[in-house]
């Protein structure tokens, strides 16, 4: 039987995969990996990006320094918007992480920019909505924590969308575009290690006033790596159980309204 096949674009070499992409290929997943700001653009902006998945049965998009609508600067991002949006159309499992999340905002008919009340950086819980709760994806989420790393946020949703968890400030943390499409703004799939890639090169960790936090994060990460796997390796599981089945899989009871 051949293996499931998951699309996944990236935008920067400190944001791969990383435990979701180990989980899956665990699971006998194989990774067709576009590391779109590694592409030539020489022939023409976006053209690592395809009109389609192919063969995949799922498309994820990962995070990046980039903002949703930042098209100067990072030339590939209207085709990868147009590639959300054709595939969520077409019925086909979807996954955004971070800048992920915010493409599928903006692709979607949201809108996205910085967050009013600041960036988020560190250990955050996840508060799940009754929709949450209840969600076959995000339900089993339930007292969790989760790494955040952004300034953007999505400052209105896309129709139809329904939140599933909030952060701390209020603003969506996790969104079910369409039963089959999800976009997080935390990072599930950042280890220890990738996080301290972060705030030792990445251009947003600059501010001096704000590297002890960095390290404070850093520490509280590395404690918390267990229990951030024993948390998000089911969520990748349920993620794969999408695109395994093409469908929703049964929704979760709820435990009470948020």
């Amino acid at each position: 039987m051949r293996p499931l096949t998951f699309l996944t674009i990236e935008h920067e070499d400190e944001c791969p995969p990383g435990w979701l992409g180990q989980w899956w290929q665990e699971r006998g997943v194989r990774l067709r990996r576009i590391q779109a700001h590694a592409q030539p653009t020489d022939e023409g902006a976006g053209a690592a990006i395809p009109q389609g998945v192919g063969d995949a049965v799922a498309l994820v998009v990962f995070g990046g320094e980039a903002g949703a609508n930042d098209d100067l600067d990072y030339p590939w991002l209207p085709a990868t918007r147009a590639l959300i949006a054709r595939s969520i159309g077409a019925g086909v499992p979807f996954l955004g992480v971070c800048l992920g999340h915010q493409l599928a905002c903006a692709a979607l008919g949201g809108e996205v920019g910085r967050n009013p009340l600041g960036p988020a950086t560190g250990l955050t819980p996840v508060t799940l909505t009754a929709a949450g709760e209840s969600d076959p994806i995000l339900g089993g989420c339930l007292g969790s924590v989760a790494v955040q790393w952004n300034s953007d946020v999505a400052l209105r949703l896309p129709p139809d969308a329904t939140v599933l968890a909030t952060a701390p400030d209020g603003t969506p943390q996790a969104v079910r575009f369409t039963p089959w499409a999800y976009g997080v703004q935390f990072h599930p799939e950042v280890t220890p290690e990738q996080f301290d890639s972060w705030w030792l090169d990445k251009p947003s960790a600059t501010d001096p006033e704000r590297r002890a936090g960095y390290q404070e994060a850093s520490a509280a990460i590395h404690a918390a790596s267990a229990d951030l796997q024993e948390h998000w390796q089911p969520f990748a599981d349920r993620f794969l159980e999408l695109a395994r089945s093409g469908r929703r899989p049964a929704a979760r009871a709820s435990s009470g309204e948020n």
